[in-house]
C-alpha cells in the first residue's frame, strides 16, 4: 500500500462507502470535560474528506462569537452547512447567562423541527450539537429528543453532544465516549478564550 504524509491511499470511495451501507450509527460525546463540541467538528471535516453530506445543528448556541463557524460560513461549498437556534448567552457586560428565557425555549423546539426537516435533506452526517444538555436545563424534555431519534434515517450518523446525556439516549446510542476533566486551565482562573474554547 502506498502511503504519503497523507495517509493510505487505496482507501474507500465515497461510492463503496455508501454501498457498503456502513453509515447509520448513533454517537454521543457527553461528559464535563472539554472536547465534546471539539470532537464533533473533527469529525464534520473527516466526513467532508470522504465526499460526505454534513450538517450541523447548534442548540442554544446563538450568537456570532463561536468563531468554528467563520470558517463554516467559508466552506459551505464543500457539502456542509449548519443552523444555529437559541438566544445568545454570552455578554461582555454580564458574562454567561444562565437563566431561560422564552426565546431559548422556543429555540430548542425549533431546532427539533429544523432537524426532522434535514432527515428528509440526505445527509450523511448530522450534529445535533449541546442536544444532550437541553433536558438538564429544562429547554427539552427526554422524550422530544428520543423520538427525534428514532426518526432518523437509516443511513444517517447522527452525533449528540452535550453534558449530562440522559441514560435513555445512551441506551439508544452505539458509540458513547465521555469525556472527563482530569484537569482545566479554568480552575486557575483562566477565562475562555476565542479560537480555543468557543
Amino acid at each position: 500500500m502506498k502511503r504519503t504524509a497523507g495517509g493510505p491511499q487505496n482507501l474507500n470511495t465515497n461510492a463503496d462507502f455508501m454501498s457498503n451501507n456502513k453509515l447509520g450509527k448513533i454517537h454521543v460525546y457527553t461528559g464535563h470535560g472539554k472536547g465534546k463540541t471539539t470532537a464533533a467538528l473533527g469529525l464534520a471535516i473527516r466526513a467532508l474528506g470522504q465526499g460526505l453530506k454534513v450538517g450541523i445543528i447548534y442548540f442554544d448556541k446563538g450568537g456570532d462569537y463561536y468563531s468554528e463557524r467563520k470558517i463554516l460560513d467559508k466552506i459551505k461549498h464543500l457539502n456542509i452547512d449548519y443552523c444555529a437556534f437559541g438566544l445568545p448567552r454570552l455578554s461582555k457586560n454580564k458574562g454567561f447567562r444562565f437563566k431561560n428565557q422564552v426565546g431559548d425555549i422556543k429555540g430548542a423546539a425549533a431546532a427539533i423541527k429544523q432537524a426532522k426537516l434535514w432527515f428528509k435533506k440526505n445527509f450523511d452526517l448530522l450534529i445535533l450539537d449541546e442536544i444532550n444538555t437541553t433536558v438538564k436545563t429544562g429547554l427539552l424534555n427526554c422524550d422530544d429528543i428520543l423520538i427525534l431519534i428514532k426518526q432518523k434515517p437509516k443511513n444517517l450518523e447522527l452525533i449528540l453532544t452535550g453534558r449530562y446525556c440522559p441514560q435513555e439516549i445512551v441506551d439508544l446510542a452505539d458509540l458513547v465516549t465521555e469525556m472527563n476533566a482530569k484537569k482545566h486551565y479554568i480552575s486557575q482562573g483562566l477565562i475562555a478564550r476565542p479560537g480555543i474554547d468557543y
